[in-house]
């Protein structure tokens, strides 16, 4: 190892000495400045109405992957269909939770949760949890899968959303920073 001589100009023309000067300041941590913000907060947004989408559909019947006959509104069992169908190492424990009323409430309510927090970028700890938690066990229902052995989209998913929590997403394009000063997030901060 070298040591490095610097020498410093001297006289009536010398700046004076600052002790930073030594030490330059350390640069802002990588993805929090510049444009990345900004690509993570459309992330977020296009992420939170993915599932937000995917809720209206199945509660309203809006036609794309939902018929209006089968909403849930018109009596519909959102995880019936796609739960019963399943196939794989997982079958038995997807095909007994298939049409349950509490798995189709708490499916729905995880639809609109996440996508909600997602969109407007609040409660995005509990979000990326809860998503990446959904994302899981639609990944786990895929399986064996036919175009790659391990990866998916669901799991894509689910680490993107892991991401954006950790970028704090929501503080860009939400109400991320509004949502972190309320009362009940200082007290409670896992639901920042």
């Amino acid at each position: 190892m070298t040591t490095q001589i610097v020498e410093r100009p001297h006289g009536r023309h010398a700046a004076p000495y600052r002790p930073e000067d030594d030490h330059p300041a350390t640069p802002a941590p990588t993805g929090r400045t510049g444009w990345a913000p900004r690509v993570w907060a459309v992330t977020r947004i296009a992420l939170g109405f993915i599932f937000l989408w995917a809720f209206l559909d199945k509660t309203f019947g809006l036609g794309f992957s939902t018929p209006a006959q089968n909403a849930w509104i018109n009596g519909g069992n959102p995880t019936a269909g796609y739960l019963g169908g399943v196939e794989g190492p997982f079958s038995g424990m997807f095909h007994a939770m298939a049409g349950n009323p509490v798995v189709n409430v708490l499916f729905m309510a995880g639809l609109l949760g996440v996508g909600l927090a997602l969109i407007l970028g609040i409660g995005m700890r509990v979000a990326a949890v809860a998503g990446a938690l959904m994302m899981v066990f639609m990944w786990m229902a895929s399986l064996p899968m036919t175009s790659n052995p391990v990866i998916d989209d669901h799991l894509i998913y689910a680490l993107v959303l892991v991401g954006l929590a950790a970028a704090k997403a929501g503080d860009t394009y939400g109400l991320g920073r509004a949502w972190g000063r309320t009362a009940l997030v200082r007290n409670q901060p896992w639901l920042h």
